[in-house]
């Protein structure tokens, strides 16, 4: 029992939504998403416009402009769709440039306690890979605890102050002085 490593566990999931971070670039990927969403409106709107004109002028025209207005709206249509298929990939690109100094920061975190606590090897309960273990230590709060003592992680296109985590300010006690 001399070499018995000591081994803790976390939930990676739970530490990261405790996180203030997590929520600003959640913030940051939701408004990334609706400007997505508003410019796939804006084209749908387009689409519909098109078409409702050509249903308008439909019987007026020759067999070459009802080709050239269907290929016209087939094109916008696939365009459309393209659009929704690259909106998705982007939004997701974005996810993960949003999170990966979040997750830096935890895993970070992680560590200096691990190794503040003397602990050879800590794992991810969140994933749920570990079928069974004897008791080991939970280290979530004292991973908590140190992240809050450090500078907020970087978040891209986010408008943080990364120097300190926020707190409350001090009562005005000039008494109008």
């Amino acid at each position: 029992f001399a070499n018995a490593q000591k081994i803790a566990h976390i939930s990676l999931d739970s530490l990261v939504s405790m996180m203030p971070e997590t929520k600003t670039a959640k913030d940051v990927a939701q408004k990334y998403l609706k400007d997505l969403e508003t410019t796939v409106g804006q084209m749908e709107e387009e689409l519909q416009k098109k078409y409702n004109d050509y249903l308008a002028g439909e019987a007026g025209m020759s067999d070459l402009v009802k080709k050239t207005k269907q290929d016209e709206l087939n094109s916008l249509q696939r365009r459309i769709e393209d659009f929704r298929m690259q909106a998705q990939q982007d939004y997701q690109k974005k996810y993960g440039e949003l999170t990966a100094p979040i997750m830096d920061k935890a895993k970070k975190g992680i560590e200096a306690v691990a190794k503040e606590g003397g602990y050879k090897y800590v794992l991810d309960t969140s994933v749920g890979n570990v079928l069974y273990s004897e008791p080991a230590e939970d280290i979530l709060m004292s991973v908590k605890k140190k992240l809050d003592a450090m500078p907020l992680a970087n978040i891209p296109g986010a408008n943080t102050n990364t120097d300190k985590p926020k707190t409350s300010p001090a009562p005005n006690k000039t008494g109008g002085k």
